[in-house]
């Protein structure tokens, strides 16, 4: 992993919401990890904006503590990029410290997971960033999406907005996701995993 580069202003955690740009893929399956980050942002006051390394950007302070909140705007395939950028910007030397926040295929819809280091489960972004940080040490929130239904291409389904019913249990899951990322930075990983893990999913 690179560096913390001259000038890099460190925080506790760096959070990393993963989606895509643009208005015309707010609200899809593909960017529930972005709506996580821009959920912290408002929740403690702060607005996401543009920064030097593709991403929109904010710090909040949560207690005595820092945490780094960022939505790259590379595209999901490409969050690499912009990640390896903002490690270096926030002094993330321990990829401990440094939390994606991702939709998961192989998790059902509402279901949450805190979970350390791993392999990609053919997830884009996580692929960038592993080929980017020639690591998968960092911490994941994984938001169950459910499986496409039918013969439905994952790639089809990840990027269309959800029913008004699966919304309602995906903007739950995203409030707990948000609850799991502030537990991660005020108590470790370990307590996360153990109160959020073993959480059931919604009824099926």
């Amino acid at each position: 992993m690179p560096p913390s580069g001259k000038g890099a202003t460190p925080t506790d955690l760096l959070v990393v919401g993963l989606g895509n740009p643009g208005p015309e893929y707010e609200g899809t399956r593909h960017n529930a990890g972005a709506d996580v980050v821009g959920l912290l942002a408002g929740r403690y006051g702060e607005r996401l904006r543009p920064g030097k390394e593709q991403a929109r950007l904010a710090t909040a302070r949560v207690g005595s503590k820092r945490m780094g909140l960022a939505f790259p705007q590379t595209y999901m395939n490409d969050s690499g990029r912009s990640v390896a950028a903002l490690v270096r910007r926030f002094g993330i030397e321990d990829l401990a410290r440094l939390v994606i926040v991702h939709d998961e295929l192989d998790l059902p819809l509402g279901r949450l997971q805190v979970k350390e280091g791993g392999g990609i489960a053919g997830h884009n972004g996580l692929r960038s960033l592993r080929d980017h940080l020639r690591s998968t040490d960092f911490l994941r929130v994984r938001i169950g999406i459910g499986r496409p239904p039918g013969r439905q291409q994952g790639a089809d389904y990840v990027l269309r907005r959800p029913s008004k019913a699966e919304r309602a249990e995906l903007e739950v899951v995203v409030h707990e996701a948000a609850d799991a990322v502030v537990a991660i930075l005020d108590e470790g990983v370990a307590a996360a995993m153990n109160r959020y893990n073993q959480r059931p999913g919604p009824p099926g």
